[in-house]
């Protein structure tokens, strides 16, 4: 078992980035090369740098991925903004994921502090 198995944050993490890859599949075809793959990969990215960064390396190392991830978190935030402006999404979706993304970037935060 490797030890982003066993953080919360990691699958809370991968979930909403499933939920993220749900969305951006409605988005229409003019966004297909703009905004749709830019909130994937940076929802992707919240999960794959606590994965990454959780491998045996140094806590310093670790915290800094943990950085990573929390970046790549308020990236997430700034996409759903900028579909919602775009009508893409509407306020209801905006303000769900807006409150996932916070509550994980919390927890993130506590992780990387706890360290």
């Amino acid at each position: 078992m490797f030890k982003f198995e066993s953080l919360r944050v990691f699958h809370t993490a991968t979930q909403l980035a499933t939920e993220i890859d749900a969305i951006r599949r409605s988005f229409p075809d003019r966004e297909k090369y703009v905004l749709a793959p830019q909130i994937q990969r940076a929802a992707d990215s919240v999960a794959l740098n606590i994965a990454e960064g959780s491998t045996g390396q140094s806590d310093a190392e670790f915290k800094r991925f943990l950085g990573f991830s929390l970046r790549s978190g308020i990236e997430v935030v700034a996409c759903l903004e900028l579909a919602r402006k775009r009508d893409l999404i509407d306020q209801n979706q905006y303000d769900k994921y807006y409150v996932l993304y916070t509550e994980l970037i919390k927890s993130i935060q506590h992780l990387r502090k706890s360290i």
